[in-house]
């Protein structure tokens, strides 16, 4: 005999109570099968989503003929979904509904005969061969666009009993997501969902992200706004604001950033000043370049230096044979500069996504409240001028830096790469990884 799912006010402890918020409480009871959710981080929009699902899989069996009900909580990779899913989920479903629990394939098996499993989309096929009957696509921008079209939406159009979708995530530069979201009022059992974060977050904490992000960063993750980079990855720069005469401060670090190359070799010189990053000096060797040749360059224009000499950049520098010489990278530069300097090594073992390293210097050169905390002296730093300028993003991309490796645009990238392997470990980007409270629906 099928157990009735009957759900008390609190069915666990994890079923704590949430703040109301009318936009929320429309997605928790749309009638619609297909829900676009473009909402700010931290916003409550997968808290809600977790127990949408939770709450559909106890009670799949007082709505469907078919005993084997399957739902699947979706994030675009294994490991992401696992992070975000699997704890909680296994949390908010009552122990006595809990037939058996599966860590090698993140399944939980109700009494009731139902699944829910947390899958990757990375490889779609986890949730392919059985009729699926609900998923939660979280983070939805980063999935590829043909997981939904070739692997869930297939899956969801069994003869007799339709599955349901709900897309949520925060906007970014994903095309995929935008036309979903576009799309959603215009179409027949599709609607769309919008929320800001300072809907339910504390103003404290919208202050203090405001302080820390860059306008469009801020505007993306906070507010979950549809606008695009405009094809520029580096676009608050403005040579009015950021570029002015600097002066070496002799008592002062000095930082040299790194990113290793060929043509041109280059690397970035930075001083703390004031609060202010500055960025005083530059190498630029446009061809036939290598590691030792730019550090004898560092030598010749800093060898008189007395302080500290920080050191940043690539970390897959230390691949050997990479600059095509004897050892790796970094070896090479600890063999020239060591004792030219007083060194400080701060390279890390793997580098940071490409989008949070350029989001960190987006927020030094302009925060959401207006401020900016980065300066280029434009004689001493040419080629920083015209990495900031010119560095584009893929058009039609995810935020992904355009890269040529031949022709216009091959010589940019590297010295904006090298400042932001810098910025982001000694600035980052606090305001993406608030801890705080969550209050939702």
């Amino acid at each position: 005999m099928i157990a009735k799912a009957k759900l008390s006010s609190q069915p666990t402890p994890r079923w704590y109570p949430l703040r109301y918020h009318p936009e929320q409480a429309r997605l928790w009871t749309a009638r619609e099968r297909f829900r676009v959710t473009g909402a700010g981080r931290r916003s409550g929009k997968t808290e809600i989503a977790k127990r949408f699902i939770v709450e559909q899989a106890l009670t799949h069996h007082e709505r469907s003929e078919f005993l084997d009900g399957f739902y699947a909580a979706a994030a675009p990779t294994h490991q992401q979904a696992r992070d975000i899913f699997w704890d909680d989920l296994k949390a908010l479903t009552p122990s006595k509904f809990v037939s058996a629990i599966r860590e090698s394939d993140l399944t939980v098996r109700l009494v009731t005969g139902t699944t829910v499993r947390v899958a990757g989309m990375d490889k779609p096929q986890r949730i392919e061969g059985h009729p699926l009957d609900g998923i939660v696509l979280d983070e939805y921008s980063e999935m590829k666009p043909d997981a939904w079209t070739r692997h869930v939406r297939p899956a969801l159009s069994t003869p007799g009993r339709p599955g349901w979708a709900w897309f949520i995530g925060i906007p970014r530069a994903a095309p995929h997501f935008k036309r979903l979201y576009d799309g959603a009022a215009a179409l027949e059992d599709w609607e769309a969902f919008h929320w800001l974060s300072e809907d339910i977050l504390d103003p404290e904490e919208i202050e203090a992200a405001k302080g820390e992000l860059d306008p469009l960063t801020y505007a993306q993750e906070y507010e979950a706004s549809w606008d695009t980079y405009q094809g520029r990855a580096y676009y608050p720069f403005d040579r009015r604001v950021h570029c002015k005469p600097l002066e070496y401060d002799p008592s002062k670090p000095l930082v040299f950033c790194f990113d290793f190359n060929v043509d041109p070799g280059v690397a970035a010189v930075v001083q703390e000043q004031d609060g202010i990053t500055a960025i005083i000096g530059e190498v630029w060797v446009p061809r036939n370049s290598n590691t030792r040749i730019v550090c004898r360059r560092l030598v010749s224009d800093w060898g008189k230096h007395k302080g500290e000499v920080h050191i940043y950049g690539d970390a897959t520098g230390g691949a050997r044979g990479s600059a095509k010489v004897a050892g790796s990278d970094w070896d090479i530069v600890r063999a020239e500069l060591r004792g030219e300097f007083d060194l400080r090594w701060n390279v890390q073992r793997r580098n940071p996504a490409e989008r949070a390293r350029v989001n960190a210097v987006n927020a030094r050169l302009e925060t959401a409240d207006g401020e900016h905390h980065l300066v280029v002296d434009p004689e001493t730093a040419a080629h920083v001028v015209d990495d900031f300028e010119g560095v584009c993003v893929i058009e039609g991309g995810s935020g992904e830096l355009l890269k040529p490796t031949s022709g216009v645009g091959s010589e940019l990238t590297h010295l904006t790469d090298a400042l932001g392997y810098y910025i982001f470990k000694r600035h980052g980007v606090g305001g993406l990884q608030v801890a705080t409270s969550e209050v939702f629906f």
